[in-house]
């Protein structure tokens, strides 16, 4: 089984960014978190980050026939993006929507997810164990 991690703009400046909101992890350790998880349950996985929303769709569309799922923290274009809304609906594969923080109880606008509406999970709220339970939701669905 094999994951894409997809991570839209700012995280990798986590560690840097609003510690008190996104915590002191760094976007390495975040990663190296990630990727150990996966190969400790038996899944393969493929991170990548950009700050660009059209960097972001090519990966989505990339993913078709090569990944069997994808979790995605879309960052600031969660509000925004219909674009990537439209890649993850277009490549139809198994997607979870990730955010570190709780963004129902931020500013208004981050309750909009126009990703999430093609994700058939969120998970938010939990810090950056929320990719762990992103990825093992997909490893559980798709044995």
């Amino acid at each position: 089984m094999k994951l894409l991690v997809i991570n839209g703009p700012n995280l990798n400046m986590l560690g840097i960014r609003e510690p008190d909101i996104y915590g002191r992890e760094t976007y390495k350790d975040i990663c190296l978190k990630i990727k150990t998880y996966a190969e400790n349950i038996g899944v393969e996985v493929e991170i990548y980050q950009s700050n660009h929303e059209g960097d972001l769709v090519d990966k989505i569309q990339a993913a078709y026939g090569a990944f069997d799922g994808i979790v995605i923290n879309p960052a600031a274009y969660t509000h925004t993006s219909v674009a990537i809304l439209d890649a993850l609906k277009a490549v139809s594969l198994p997607a979870v929507e990730v955010h570190i923080s709780d963004v129902n109880v931020r500013e208004p606008f981050r309750r909009i997810s126009y990703a999430g509406m093609a994700c058939e999970k969120s998970v938010i709220g939990k810090g950056t164990d929320g990719y762990l339970l992103a990825i093992q939701y997909l490893a559980d669905k798709l044995k």
